[in-house]
């Protein structure tokens, strides 16, 4: 690993720091409940919430790392042969917890952009014997979710499987605080389900590049989950308040709220990934590939990888691989099933990322 990435996550991890300390020291602390007397946080005579800082999950070096990669025919084959791979890893780490799946579903009317209904499907038939309580499948999206259960198919699913369709964005919230325009911290609702220690979160995302912080997998599918739009108030966007930047603020953002809201299973769908101007106007690309683990940033690192991406370069997951929240470097990565390089594909990036990033 070259010198030069190692500066450039060194200068983000303490920029990072700077920024946080300032937001929290500066003035009156932004951990000072600012909540309603009387009013339990989230409800509605609350309208700030119960703020406190986050418990971090860091410190200590992420233990090695093992990611089902499978490349094949068939969504649905290659998203269940990947998680097979790792079941009983699976089976054992849910335990009695309730569970809770997150499909991508960032507007309601783009097939093209979503997680499809059998990559959800494919999970299902692969844990739900296994699982006593009803699942969540469960979102929250930047428009209407409900219309974009219905328009992709995800109804049928409460027929076929003991499920609830949830539409997170109707959810009470807590709060908290991400960075904003020059460094001041902003007040975010960030939605309660995703906030219960007792929930195992299944992200089953679809491998994406993106327009802020060049790809989008299975992390940033559930962090940005967690912002509540109300649909009379979105607070997705105060997680990226600026243009676009190497060191753009939801970077910063998703590792401060994702040591609170992180996926404990990883599924990343790329059967037909999204390259060029993703999230949602990108084109289709057919990478033929299903990725799982129980280390979302080892998915998401080798995910980055099978793109064709430089993971060093995104900022996001060096932060989070170097402060433990998940293992990040790809010689601790014990790949199963089909090989990395066979898998290897060109993505164009965002074009917006091109320019920034020089490629």
């Amino acid at each position: 690993m070259s010198d030069r990435y190692g500066l450039q996550r060194r200068e983000f991890l303490k920029r990072m720091g700077t920024a946080v300390g300032a937001a929290v020291l500066g003035g009156r602390s932004v951990l000072t409940p600012l909540a309603a007397a009387g009013a339990p946080p989230g409800s509605p005579d609350d309208p700030y919430g119960q703020i406190h800082f986050p418990t971090a999950r860091l410190g200590q070096a992420a233990p090695p790392a093992r990611v089902a990669l499978v490349k094949g025919e068939g969504r649905y084959a290659i998203v269940r042969r990947s998680l097979e791979l790792i079941k009983d890893d699976i089976l054992g780490s849910i335990g009695a917890k309730k569970v809770l799946i997150k499909p991508n579903i960032v507007l309601a009317d783009c097939a093209a952009c979503v997680t499809h209904v059998d990559a959800v499907r494919a999970v299902l038939d692969v844990i739900s014997p296994h699982v006593k309580s009803q699942i969540l499948i469960a979102e929250s999206s930047f428009n209407h979710t409900l219309e974009g259960f219905q328009y992709n198919n995800y109804m049928r699913l409460e027929k076929e499987y003991n499920v609830r369709i949830m539409d997170l964005n109707t959810d009470t919230f807590q709060v908290r605080y991400v960075l904003g325009l020059d460094n001041k911290p902003s007040r975010i609702r960030i939605i309660n389900t995703l906030l219960d220690p007792d929930l195992y979160v299944i992200s089953v995302a679809r491998m994406k590049t993106h327009n802020y912080v060049f790809v989008t997998l299975s992390i940033k599918n559930v962090i940005m989950a967690s912002p509540i739009n109300d649909y009379k108030v979105n607070d997705k966007g105060l997680m990226h308040q600026a243009a676009p930047a190497r060191h753009d603020l939801l970077h910063y953002n998703m590792f401060h709220i994702g040591q609170e809201v992180f996926p404990d299973l990883a599924v990343i769908d790329g059967y037909v990934g999204v390259e060029g101007n993703g999230p949602a106007w990108g084109s289709p690309i057919a990478s033929r590939v299903a990725l799982a683990s129980l280390d979302a940033v080892a998915a998401d690192v080798t995910g980055t990888r099978v793109m064709g991406f430089d993971p060093r370069i995104i900022n996001y997951l060096n932060a989070m691989a170097e402060t433990g929240m998940g293992q990040g470097n790809p010689d601790k990565i014990e790949i199963l099933g089909s090989s990395l390089e066979k898998c290897i594909m060109n993505y164009k990036p965002h074009e917006r990322m091109a320019e920034l990033y020089k490629i």
